[in-house]
Protein backbone atom coordinates (compact mmCIF):
# COMPACT_ATOMS: atom_id res chain seq x y z
CA UNK A 1 0.00 0.00 0.00
CA UNK A 2 1.08 3.85 -0.65
CA UNK A 3 2.42 5.61 2.23
CA UNK A 4 0.15 7.94 3.74
CA UNK A 5 1.21 11.60 4.34
CA UNK A 6 -0.16 14.88 4.88
CA UNK A 7 0.95 18.12 3.07
CA UNK A 8 0.28 20.47 6.18
CA UNK A 9 -0.86 19.89 9.38
CA UNK A 10 -3.47 22.48 8.59
CA UNK A 11 -5.35 20.32 6.54
CA UNK A 12 -8.84 18.66 6.86
CA UNK A 13 -8.68 15.21 8.36
CA UNK A 14 -10.55 13.43 5.21
CA UNK A 15 -7.29 15.29 3.20
CA UNK A 16 -4.43 14.07 5.55
CA UNK A 17 -5.63 10.62 4.62
CA UNK A 18 -5.37 10.51 1.07
CA UNK A 19 -2.65 7.96 -0.20
CA UNK A 20 0.17 9.21 -1.79
CA UNK A 21 0.95 8.36 -5.50
CA UNK A 22 4.00 8.40 -6.72
CA UNK A 23 4.52 9.30 -10.28
CA UNK A 24 6.78 6.86 -12.42
CA UNK A 25 9.77 8.15 -14.56
CA UNK A 26 10.40 7.16 -17.99
CA UNK A 27 8.80 6.90 -21.38
CA UNK A 28 5.13 6.74 -20.54
CA UNK A 29 2.61 8.31 -23.32
CA UNK A 30 0.80 11.66 -22.93
CA UNK A 31 -2.85 11.99 -21.94
CA UNK A 32 -4.74 15.35 -21.93
CA UNK A 33 -8.05 16.21 -19.86
CA UNK A 34 -10.60 16.49 -22.90
CA UNK A 35 -13.17 18.95 -21.10
CA UNK A 36 -9.81 21.12 -20.47
CA UNK A 37 -9.06 20.81 -24.54
CA UNK A 38 -12.19 21.86 -25.29
CA UNK A 39 -13.18 25.13 -23.25
CA UNK A 40 -11.34 28.01 -22.54
CA UNK A 41 -9.25 27.64 -19.19
CA UNK A 42 -6.10 29.38 -19.65
CA UNK A 43 -4.42 32.26 -20.58
CA UNK A 44 -2.94 32.25 -23.83
CA UNK A 45 -0.67 35.13 -23.16
CA UNK A 46 3.19 35.00 -22.05
CA UNK A 47 2.62 38.11 -20.10
CA UNK A 48 0.17 38.43 -16.84
CA UNK A 49 -3.10 38.26 -17.21
CA UNK A 50 -5.76 39.36 -14.20
CA UNK A 51 -8.59 39.85 -16.48
CA UNK A 52 -11.38 37.30 -15.89
CA UNK A 53 -12.79 34.55 -18.19
CA UNK A 54 -16.07 34.60 -17.91
CA UNK A 55 -17.56 32.34 -20.58
CA UNK A 56 -21.30 30.86 -21.26
CA UNK A 57 -22.19 29.14 -23.90
CA UNK A 58 -25.75 26.74 -23.38
CA UNK A 59 -26.07 25.11 -20.82
CA UNK A 60 -21.66 25.18 -20.13
CA UNK A 61 -20.38 28.49 -17.89
CA UNK A 62 -17.01 28.73 -17.13
CA UNK A 63 -15.13 31.59 -14.99
CA UNK A 64 -11.81 31.45 -14.47
CA UNK A 65 -10.16 33.88 -12.14
CA UNK A 66 -6.88 35.43 -11.14
CA UNK A 67 -4.72 36.88 -8.38
CA UNK A 68 -2.63 39.72 -9.13
CA UNK A 69 0.33 38.50 -7.69
CA UNK A 70 0.30 35.84 -9.53
CA UNK A 71 -1.71 36.25 -12.41
CA UNK A 72 -4.01 32.97 -14.47
CA UNK A 73 -2.53 29.50 -15.27
CA UNK A 74 -1.51 29.51 -18.43
CA UNK A 75 -1.65 26.77 -21.34
CA UNK A 76 2.09 26.17 -20.86
CA UNK A 77 1.17 26.01 -16.82
CA UNK A 78 -1.39 23.28 -17.74
CA UNK A 79 1.91 21.06 -18.89
CA UNK A 80 1.73 20.03 -15.07
CA UNK A 81 -1.83 18.80 -14.93
CA UNK A 82 -1.18 16.67 -18.63
CA UNK A 83 1.54 15.24 -16.43
CA UNK A 84 -0.69 14.37 -13.66
CA UNK A 85 -3.28 13.19 -16.03
CA UNK A 86 -0.63 10.59 -17.84
CA UNK A 87 0.46 9.41 -14.36
CA UNK A 88 -2.81 8.58 -13.12
CA UNK A 89 -4.26 7.07 -16.38
CA UNK A 90 -0.93 4.83 -16.86
CA UNK A 91 -1.35 3.43 -13.16
CA UNK A 92 -5.02 2.90 -13.46
CA UNK A 93 -4.28 0.85 -17.18
CA UNK A 94 -1.66 -0.71 -14.92
CA UNK A 95 -3.64 -1.43 -12.07
CA UNK A 96 -1.75 0.14 -9.91
CA UNK A 97 -4.02 2.61 -6.95
CA UNK A 98 -3.91 6.24 -7.94
CA UNK A 99 -4.44 9.16 -5.72
CA UNK A 100 -5.40 13.18 -5.76
CA UNK A 101 -2.15 12.96 -3.82
CA UNK A 102 1.14 12.73 -6.07
CA UNK A 103 4.51 13.31 -5.72
CA UNK A 104 7.85 13.22 -8.29
CA UNK A 105 10.84 14.83 -8.89
CA UNK A 106 11.17 17.93 -10.51
CA UNK A 107 13.55 16.46 -13.25
CA UNK A 108 10.65 14.12 -14.29
CA UNK A 109 7.74 16.47 -14.79
CA UNK A 110 10.29 18.56 -16.70
CA UNK A 111 11.52 15.83 -19.08
CA UNK A 112 8.32 14.72 -19.58
CA UNK A 113 7.21 18.31 -21.00
CA UNK A 114 10.36 18.58 -22.99
CA UNK A 115 11.23 21.84 -20.80
CA UNK A 116 15.29 22.49 -19.27
CA UNK A 117 15.92 20.61 -16.17
CA UNK A 118 19.06 23.24 -14.56
CA UNK A 119 17.70 25.86 -11.86
CA UNK A 120 15.62 27.92 -14.67
CA UNK A 121 13.54 25.25 -15.43
CA UNK A 122 12.54 24.37 -11.82
CA UNK A 123 12.23 28.49 -10.80
CA UNK A 124 9.87 27.98 -14.08
CA UNK A 125 7.41 25.00 -12.57
CA UNK A 126 7.49 26.51 -9.05
CA UNK A 127 6.26 29.95 -10.77
CA UNK A 128 3.64 27.77 -12.60
CA UNK A 129 2.46 25.38 -9.54
CA UNK A 130 1.90 28.75 -8.01
CA UNK A 131 -0.21 30.25 -10.88
CA UNK A 132 -2.02 26.62 -11.02
CA UNK A 133 -2.94 26.60 -6.85
CA UNK A 134 -3.95 30.44 -7.59
CA UNK A 135 -5.97 30.06 -9.77
CA UNK A 136 -10.00 29.38 -9.25
CA UNK A 137 -12.41 28.09 -11.61
CA UNK A 138 -16.20 27.65 -11.01
CA UNK A 139 -17.81 25.94 -13.80
CA UNK A 140 -21.11 23.94 -14.67
CA UNK A 141 -19.21 21.04 -16.61
CA UNK A 142 -20.19 17.59 -15.36
CA UNK A 143 -22.43 18.51 -12.85
CA UNK A 144 -26.16 17.85 -12.32
CA UNK A 145 -28.34 20.29 -12.60
CA UNK A 146 -28.14 23.76 -14.48
CA UNK A 147 -27.94 25.89 -11.78
CA UNK A 148 -24.72 23.70 -10.25
CA UNK A 149 -20.95 25.10 -10.30
CA UNK A 150 -18.30 23.65 -9.20
CA UNK A 151 -15.53 25.67 -7.54
CA UNK A 152 -11.38 24.46 -7.68
CA UNK A 153 -8.50 25.61 -8.07
CA UNK A 154 -6.29 23.66 -10.47
CA UNK A 155 -3.87 22.36 -7.37
CA UNK A 156 -5.26 22.38 -4.30
CA UNK A 157 -2.10 22.69 -2.25
CA UNK A 158 2.05 21.71 -3.43
CA UNK A 159 5.04 22.01 -1.53
CA UNK A 160 8.82 21.54 -2.14
CA UNK A 161 10.94 18.88 -0.12
CA UNK A 162 14.29 20.02 0.26
CA UNK A 163 17.82 18.37 1.75
CA UNK A 164 19.89 19.97 4.57
CA UNK A 165 21.54 21.79 1.49
CA UNK A 166 18.63 22.89 0.07
CA UNK A 167 18.62 21.33 -3.32
CA UNK A 168 15.11 19.81 -4.06
CA UNK A 169 14.61 16.17 -3.39
CA UNK A 170 10.62 16.29 -5.06
CA UNK A 171 7.42 17.73 -5.57
CA UNK A 172 4.05 17.14 -3.28
CA UNK A 173 0.47 18.76 -4.84
CA UNK A 174 -3.10 17.83 -4.38
CA UNK A 175 -5.32 18.09 -7.45
CA UNK A 176 -8.79 18.30 -7.07
CA UNK A 177 -11.53 15.99 -7.32
CA UNK A 178 -13.16 17.68 -10.55
CA UNK A 179 -9.85 17.03 -12.23
CA UNK A 180 -9.12 13.33 -10.75
CA UNK A 181 -12.62 12.50 -11.36
CA UNK A 182 -12.44 13.62 -14.93
CA UNK A 183 -8.85 11.61 -15.83
CA UNK A 184 -9.84 8.38 -13.93
CA UNK A 185 -13.22 8.28 -16.70
CA UNK A 186 -11.77 6.82 -19.90
CA UNK A 187 -14.14 8.32 -22.22
CA UNK A 188 -12.61 11.57 -21.28
CA UNK A 189 -8.76 11.57 -21.86
CA UNK A 190 -7.34 11.14 -24.94
CA UNK A 191 -3.69 10.95 -25.87
CA UNK A 192 -1.69 13.46 -27.65
CA UNK A 193 1.42 14.07 -29.84
CA UNK A 194 4.41 14.51 -27.74
CA UNK A 195 5.56 17.25 -30.64
CA UNK A 196 2.82 19.19 -28.77
CA UNK A 197 5.59 20.29 -25.87
CA UNK A 198 7.62 21.54 -28.77
CA UNK A 199 4.63 24.25 -29.55
CA UNK A 200 5.96 27.83 -28.82
CA UNK A 201 2.75 29.85 -29.28
CA UNK A 202 -0.04 29.87 -26.58
CA UNK A 203 -2.36 29.80 -29.75
CA UNK A 204 -1.23 27.39 -31.69
CA UNK A 205 -0.93 25.10 -28.43
CA UNK A 206 -4.65 25.83 -27.85
CA UNK A 207 -5.52 25.40 -31.34
CA UNK A 208 -3.85 21.80 -31.39
CA UNK A 209 -6.04 20.44 -28.08
CA UNK A 210 -8.89 21.68 -29.88
CA UNK A 211 -8.28 19.97 -33.34
CA UNK A 212 -7.22 16.81 -30.93
CA UNK A 213 -10.42 17.03 -29.11
CA UNK A 214 -12.84 17.44 -31.77
CA UNK A 215 -11.29 16.27 -35.06
CA UNK A 216 -9.22 12.93 -33.76
CA UNK A 217 -9.22 10.93 -36.51
CA UNK A 218 -12.34 11.22 -37.97
CA UNK A 219 -12.04 10.95 -41.94
CA UNK A 220 -13.15 14.41 -43.50
CA UNK A 221 -11.86 15.68 -40.45
CA UNK A 222 -13.75 18.60 -38.86
CA UNK A 223 -14.51 22.61 -39.57
CA UNK A 224 -15.12 25.59 -37.29
CA UNK A 225 -16.09 29.11 -37.72
CA UNK A 226 -12.90 31.93 -36.88
CA UNK A 227 -15.54 33.98 -35.03
CA UNK A 228 -17.16 30.60 -33.31
CA UNK A 229 -13.36 29.83 -32.10
CA UNK A 230 -12.14 32.72 -30.86
CA UNK A 231 -15.71 32.59 -28.71
CA UNK A 232 -13.82 29.19 -27.51
CA UNK A 233 -10.17 30.53 -26.76
CA UNK A 234 -11.26 33.01 -24.64
CA UNK A 235 -8.55 35.11 -25.83
CA UNK A 236 -8.31 38.70 -25.14
CA UNK A 237 -7.02 40.25 -28.52
CA UNK A 238 -10.20 40.74 -30.89
CA UNK A 239 -11.51 39.28 -33.49
CA UNK A 240 -9.79 40.98 -36.47
CA UNK A 241 -6.19 40.08 -34.32
CA UNK A 242 -7.50 36.69 -33.45
CA UNK A 243 -8.15 36.12 -37.61
CA UNK A 244 -4.80 37.15 -38.47
CA UNK A 245 -3.04 34.56 -35.98
CA UNK A 246 -4.95 31.72 -37.82
CA UNK A 247 -4.12 32.58 -41.22
CA UNK A 248 -0.47 33.02 -39.87
CA UNK A 249 -1.01 29.12 -37.91
CA UNK A 250 -2.51 27.73 -41.41
CA UNK A 251 0.19 29.15 -43.48
CA UNK A 252 3.07 27.50 -41.32
CA UNK A 253 1.52 24.44 -40.41
CA UNK A 254 2.92 23.76 -36.94
CA UNK A 255 0.10 21.29 -35.44
CA UNK A 256 1.83 17.61 -35.59
CA UNK A 257 -0.62 15.12 -37.07
CA UNK A 258 -2.78 17.55 -39.00
CA UNK A 259 -3.36 19.75 -41.96
CA UNK A 260 -5.10 23.18 -41.54
CA UNK A 261 -7.03 24.78 -44.37
CA UNK A 262 -9.32 28.18 -44.73
CA UNK A 263 -12.28 28.92 -46.65
CA UNK A 264 -14.97 31.55 -47.23
CA UNK A 265 -18.50 31.15 -46.86
CA UNK A 266 -21.43 33.10 -47.21
CA UNK A 267 -19.32 35.98 -45.83
CA UNK A 268 -17.62 33.40 -43.07
CA UNK A 269 -14.10 32.37 -42.52
CA UNK A 270 -13.66 28.80 -41.66
CA UNK A 271 -11.21 27.01 -40.37
CA UNK A 272 -10.82 23.11 -41.48
CA UNK A 273 -8.53 20.69 -40.02
CA UNK A 274 -8.23 16.88 -41.13
CA UNK A 275 -5.71 14.27 -39.35
CA UNK A 276 -2.60 13.20 -41.74
CA UNK A 277 -2.37 9.43 -42.04
CA UNK A 278 0.20 8.21 -38.98
CA UNK A 279 3.94 7.76 -39.97
CA UNK A 280 5.43 4.88 -37.66
CA UNK A 281 9.20 6.70 -38.01
CA UNK A 282 8.15 9.71 -37.52
CA UNK A 283 5.61 8.78 -34.17
CA UNK A 284 8.47 6.87 -32.64
CA UNK A 285 10.66 9.85 -33.03
CA UNK A 286 8.30 12.02 -31.49
CA UNK A 287 7.58 9.85 -28.40
CA UNK A 288 11.44 9.81 -27.57
CA UNK A 289 11.65 13.52 -27.65
CA UNK A 290 13.38 13.90 -31.22
CA UNK A 291 12.31 16.09 -34.17
CA UNK A 292 11.22 13.80 -37.15
CA UNK A 293 13.56 15.20 -40.31
CA UNK A 294 12.26 16.79 -42.67
CA UNK A 295 11.57 15.11 -45.91
CA UNK A 296 10.81 18.36 -47.96
CA UNK A 297 14.59 19.16 -48.22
Amino acid sequence: MPARQTLAPSLSSATQQLDLFVGVGGDIAARDAQDLMAWPFFSLAKSKRIKPIDFRMGEVAILVEATAEHGMATIWDADVLIWVASQIVEARDAGRPTSRLIAATPHEILAFTRRGTGKAGYDRLKAALDRLQSTTVATSIRQLGARRRHRFSWINEWRERLDANGRALGIEMIVPDWFYEGVLDRALVLTIDPAYFQLTGGLERWLYRIVRKHGGRQKGGWSFDIAHLHLKSGALSPLKRFAFEMRDIVRRQPLPGYTLTLEYALGRERLNFVALPADPFETAMRRIGMTPVDKSV
